[in-house]
């Protein structure tokens, strides 16, 4: 037997949604999102599976995957490199100490800018080579990003700046692209183009939900994040509305199944109380695992071709189900906590959050396990 609980990753699954990305938006350049251990994939699982592989001289661009990678710190992008993959990172959130920047340099990697501290590292340092960056441009989402009114001064320092090298390359964030009808994506589209109106260097708007309902921000670069993983960037929506493909499924096994009378209770505080008799199942799987202690009662799992309810508190290592008075489930049955069966989407709705979470916060006793 498997060890478990584990996350099963389908090779497959990665490179056939970034075949749907590049269908979906044709002109544009893959940068493919992989900060977080990539959504909780395995940071080197997902380069494997969609990295650039080989350079082709005659045609100047890498083949054989996606164009680059964005990440979110520089450990991550140093990872990468020591796993063997080419061509461009990004550090989307920039570098954080001057010592940082030699680094960039000696192993290629692209840096946002997006603070006034940046820019004084940069025009206080010597590097044995110019660094790529690119101008974060704070359009609506406030969070991180020089302003509208800061920008043409930024981007002069920057032009001005012999550390940086040439062109310029220019970004935003979407604060709302996963609400298709708020008007202020648009909004944001309409001032980053403004702003940079007659720049050279490349461009980047979209994250999952800008390439999914937002096509004209698809620009030069896209940037999916959670669409690679083949899940809906969209409350309510699926990514198999789009044609992508769940890329993990969390599975683990019944390590329990017991009789239960109607009247007696399950797990601590006894949250729970059976109105008949039933059996009930106990899963190898927890808080302590990363799936959340909160989730409630009727919160789905898939056992033997159909769902099943949670009952009772999660607990760190095991939750407990409601197979059923007539259930034929046994010790050692798989169980799937999300998957292809059963939409991540839809669990994270029952428990009150986002796919994002979910997948992300899987915790190391978790076996993460690439497959084809």
């Amino acid at each position: 037997m498997k060890p478990f609980p584990r996350a099963e990753i389908s090779r497959h699954a990665l490179q056939s949604n970034l075949a749907q990305l590049r269908l979906i938006a044709p002109n544009s350049k893959i940068m493919a999102v992989v900060k977080a251990n990539g959504y909780g994939h395995g940071l080197l699982n997902v380069a494997e599976s969609v990295g650039i592989l080989n350079f082709i001289k005659s045609e100047g661009k890498y083949d054989g995957g996606a164009d680059g990678f964005g990440l979110a710190r520089l450990e991550e992008a140093l990872q990468l490199r020591a796993g063997g993959v080419k061509g461009k990172l990004l550090l989307l959130e920039g570098f954080f100490r001057q010592s940082d920047l030699p680094l960039l340099v000696t192993h290629h990697i692209d840096t946002v800018v997006h603070h006034e501290s940046q820019l004084q590292m940069l025009e206080t340092i010597k590097l044995e080579k110019p660094v790529t960056v690119w101008i974060k441009i704070d359009t609506g989402m406030h969070r991180i990003g020089f302003s509208l009114e800061q920008f043409e001064q930024v981007y002069q320092r920057l032009m001005h700046c012999p550390q940086v090298a040439k062109p310029i390359h220019l970004m935003t964030h979407f604060a709302c692209a996963d609400e298709p009808d708020n008007s202020m994506t648009q909004a944001q589209i309409n001032a980053f183009e403004q702003v940079i109106d007659g720049l050279g260097g490349d461009r980047t708007l979209a994250n999952s939900a800008g390439t999914l309902f937002w096509p004209t921000s698809q620009a030069d670069w896209i940037r999916p994040g959670i669409a690679l993983y083949g899940i809906s960037p969209v409350v309510g929506d699926r990514g198999v509305n789009h044609r992508l493909i769940p890329a993990m499924e969390l599975v683990s096994n019944l390590i329990a199944v017991r009789e239960h009378k109607a009247g007696d209770s399950v797990g601590y505080g006894a949250f729970w109380t059976a109105k008949q008799d039933t059996r009930l199942g106990v899963v190898a799987i927890g808080y302590g695992d990363g799936y959340p202690r909160n989730a409630p009662e009727g919160t789905p799992v898939w056992i033997n071709g159909r769902r099943v309810p949670i009952v009772g508190r999660v607990s760190m290592d095991m939750l407990t189900v409601d197979l059923g008075a007539n259930a034929s489930d046994k010790v050692g049955d798989s169980v799937q906590l999300w998957g292809k069966a059963l939409a991540v989407e839809e669990v994270a709705e029952h428990i009150g959050t986002i796919a994002y979470e979910l997948v992300t916060k899987l915790t190391p006793r978790v076996v993460v396990e690439l497959l084809d």
